[in-house]
């Protein structure tokens, strides 16, 4: 015995220390594959020089003598900071996750590939114009630069979540860009969860009444009386039997969810409504909190024979445009219009050959080809794709469609994002010959997908607003106008063209002197195309309308930042006062909650309980309401919609939704409430301890900040994600949306300003940008996570485009020569 325990201690005494010593080693070899903070490198395709010199937050400061030289440098700073970012993007427009994530992501590829999305990326790359096509060479020549480099002594050529997964990136494509762009229409893409939810209500049995009491139209619009679609579609109805394994496994990890459905606040100020005489445009775009930042922020400097031009702002990885930002002359800003450029078409199929389907003109074959899915540890999974004279075919088991459809009938998807000849990334390109308002609008001709409202500013003085972008035109007999699937057979349902660029939303200095949007409806009851139905909620646009376009004080940079940083929730502040007041002096209701509620002036603050009360009571309370009519549809309904629960309180429903149809008698709204929000104090109880002084929204709504995949691994996530402490709510402009329907985190913010930018027309360089996480996409990166805590504050950096502004402060400088 005596001799095994000292074999024992010699084995400890040499392994242990052997184990740290190659642990150590390995962390060191794999932190030092972040790049060099300077160095050069010979680039074949180089008309002259490039310098990229990098700030001391990360920002790249890129000079170079032509656009496409500057695209070349932007492509190798991309490559260098964000190359896992781009290789999960574009993996994810071929449908090829699975090579790298296994088996968890073979639906999504199913799906992504379904779509056929890089196959309309790669025809749209060779009709682009030559010019496009060049300047996507160049910067996929920059981006090759850096992978096809040779490696320095003892560093991981590659960022660590290649090392983890064994995964080696390919060379960058030209096509590849095309389709990382349109993976934002698929990240924005508004109106497909809008119809298969009308879907599933149908399927139940609500009726168009009923369907309208969930899914409101918003104020002034009048849409016409939805069809009764069980008629229409020919649709079961009764009580829906969906396995919860099922929902799981199909969940899309790299596609929006309702809970993260993009949403952004912009506005633009007239010279006469600030207080320096000049305009002031500001914009935050919200959308899914990951990490990295889906954001990248650079500058590029173009210097020839006619002078100097410059961009700032914030790019894509993987494409060499400046999205949001400005020029030497020109600020603008986006937020996601969300229009229906999405309809689902029921296909009937032949029940004496099932490669055929009903048209107008009688049967027709689909389109098919074999796919094929390579799955990182497992089996090849192969599967047709098929598609119609509408589009793809969706596959059955996307947001459960298999359990809603009648038998002999499939899904199809018409989307403009699928265009085959998509030019949106020329209107990028143009931008740098864009000197005004004017011609910022015109260079938006090639602007396909994803439809976006967009402000601009001059130095001028003048302002605008234009939203650019393809929309289909429909039938004007055609009653379900875009709100829920249609059948395919029928051609009152096909689209009859597309709205023409001049009849598109467009402004020019309007009267008041202020433009802002924020998703809600933007057009007036004059317009006279179809946009959508279904627009987001207005409590932003509201508070908005307040703060900026209706406050006649002149206002300023500062002020402009005090209204990205407000939290006040218009939404909750509407519907508290009628919760509170029905249960008020109920019995088993905490009078000191209640107390404190009632004092509470609605601001999502950080340090405050009474948002953490609220949002629980609002969420317990829309499970106690819904949850027994809706069943299996209830989950993919399920998040803070205020309109619903101000007309639910006021009784304005086509039924007593608050009845509940389990028990023998009629429940009010106010049983439920009470219920709820007992069922909440105690939930927040157990999440956050009994000691109700203790409870912070902040603890709870930490920003998610999200690794792909890695914030999916308990023992990586820590290292990957990035969390902080964030202020907002769904309905406040500084905004942090909750997944509610998540047991398990539901007030983690998952979607919010993922971007903000303000630009000051008095002097340009004093603008200001902030994204959500860091400049760099390598967690052993100190700017990895630094942006964290400045964006939770409302806090920003400047990037001055003047040489002797930004050349102190460059902390390394890498050099393109022309091979």
């Amino acid at each position: 015995m005596r001799r095994i325990i000292k074999a024992l201690i010699r084995f400890i005494f040499f392994a242990v220390p052997l184990f740290l010593v190659v642990a150590g080693a390995g962390f060191f070899w794999m932190a030092r594959s972040l790049p060099p903070v300077s160095g050069s490198m010979n680039l074949q395709g180089l008309t002259g020089p490039v310098t990229i010199s990098r700030d001391e937050n990360g920002v790249p400061h890129i000079a170079a003598t032509s656009m496409n030289d500057v695209f070349s440098g932007l492509g190798f700073a991309h490559a260098q900071d964000r190359l896992w970012q781009m290789e999960v993007s574009r993996m994810a427009a071929q449908g090829r996750l699975s090579e790298m994530f296994g088996e968890p992501t073979v639906d999504t590829d199913i799906w992504l590939r379904s779509m056929g999305i890089f196959e309309a990326s790669e025809t749209s790359y060779e009709d682009m114009p030559e010019s496009g096509q060049d300047a996507l060479k160049a910067y996929a020549a920059g981006v090759n630069a850096w992978i096809e480099r040779e490696g320095r002594p003892f560093a991981s050529r590659l960022p660590p979540e290649f090392v983890i997964l064994g995964h080696t990136p390919e060379p960058w494509e030209p096509a590849h860009t095309v389709g990382a762009i349109k993976m934002m229409s698929v990240t924005l893409g508004a109106n497909l969860p809008f119809e298969v939810m009308r879907l599933s209500f149908a399927r139940l049995g609500l009726s168009a009444d009923e369907i309208n009491d969930l899914l409101p139209p918003g104020p002034g619009d009048n849409p016409p009386p939805l069809p009764d679609l069980a008629r229409l579609l020919d649709l079961e109805s009764g009580p829906l039997d969906i396995a919860e394994e099922r929902e799981a496994r199909l969940d899309l990890p790299v596609l929006e969810d309702d809970a993260r459905r993009g949403a952004s606040n912009n506005w633009v100020l007239a010279g006469d409504r600030t207080t320096t005489g000049l305009p002031v445009l500001a914009n935050d775009p919200h959308l899914s909190l990951s990490a990295p930042s889906i954001w990248y922020l650079a500058h590029l400097r173009v210097t020839d024979e006619s002078g100097s031009r410059n961009l700032v702002g914030a790019t894509l990885a993987g494409a060499p445009l400046v999205l949001l930002g400005r020029s030497d002359t020109i600020a603008w800003g986006f937020t996601n219009t969300a229009s229906d450029v999405q309809d689902i078409f029921i296909e009937k199929i032949n029940p004496d050959n099932a490669d055929e389907y009903l048209t107008p003109d009688g049967w027709k074959p689909f389109g098919s080809q074999e796919e094929t899915i390579k799955v990182s540890g497992n089996d090849d999974v192969t599967f047709d794709r098929r598609w119609t004279r509408h589009g793809p075919v969706l596959p059955m088991g996307y947001r459960n469609l298999e359990a809603y459809l009648p038998s002999g009938t499939l899904a199809t998807l018409q989307w403009v994002a699928l265009a085959k000849d998509d030019t949106t990334v020329m209107s990028g390109i143009k931008l740098w010959d864009s000197t005004t308002v004017a011609e910022f609008q015109d260079a938006m001709a090639d602007y396909v997908t994803p439809m976006q409202s967009m402000v601009v500013a001059d130095r001028s003085g003048d302002i605008g607003l234009i939203a650019p972008g393809r929309v289909p035109i429909r039938n004007p007999e055609n009653q379900v106008m875009g709100r829920a699937p249609v059948p395919g057979w029928d051609p009152l349902y096909d689209w009859q063209g597309m709205i023409p660029f001049d009849g598109l939303p467009r402004r020019n200095s309007p009267a008041i002197g202020a433009i802002a949007t924020a998703n809600a409806k933007m057009v007036g009851p004059d317009y006279p195309y179809f946009l959508t139905f279904d627009w987001e909620e207005a409590w932003r646009q509201d508070r908005l309308d307040e703060l900026v376009v209706e406050d006649v004080q002149p206002q300023s940079v500062e002020m402009s930042r005090d209204v990205q940083a407000d939290v006040f929730s218009t939404g909750f502040a509407a519907m508290g006062p009628q919760m509170i007041r029905l249960i008020e002096g109920k019995k088993n209701v905490d009078p000191d909650v209640i107390a404190r509620l009632k004092n509470w002036d609605y601001q999502m603050v950080r340090e405050s309980a009474a948002p953490l009360i609220f949002i629980a009571w609002v969420r317990e309370s829309m499970i106690g309401i819904f949850k027994d009519d809706l069943g299996p549809t209830f989950d993919p309904w399920f998040r803070a919609r205020g309109n619903v629960m101000v007309n639910v309180l006021a009784g304005q429903t086509a039924r007593n939704w608050c009845d509940n149809r389990s028990t023998p008698g009629e429940e009010s709204c106010a049983d439920i409430l009470a219920e709820s929000l007992e069922r909440a104090l105690v939930d927040l109880e157990e999440r956050f301890g009994t000691d109700r002084e203790n409870w912070q929204w902040g603890g709870a709504h930490l920003s998610s900040g999200e690794h792909t995949p890695f914030g999916k691994v308990p023992i990586l996530k820590r290292f990957f994600d990035v969390q902080v402490a964030s202020p907002g709510g769904p309905f406040t402009l500084d905004r942090g949306v909750t997944r509610l329907s998540n047991s398990k985190t539901p007030y983690v913010n998952v979607s919010g300003a993922s971007f903000r930018g303000i630009y000051d027309f008095a002097d340009l360089d004093n603008s200001t940008y902030i994204i959500t996480t860091g400049q760099s996409g390598n967690p052993f990166s100190r700017h990895y996570r630094d942006f964290a805590v400045p964006w939770s504050n409302v806090e920003s950096i400047r990037i001055p485009t003047d040489p002797a502004s930004w050349e102190p402060a460059i902390v390394g400088s890498w050099q393109l020569v022309p091979r």
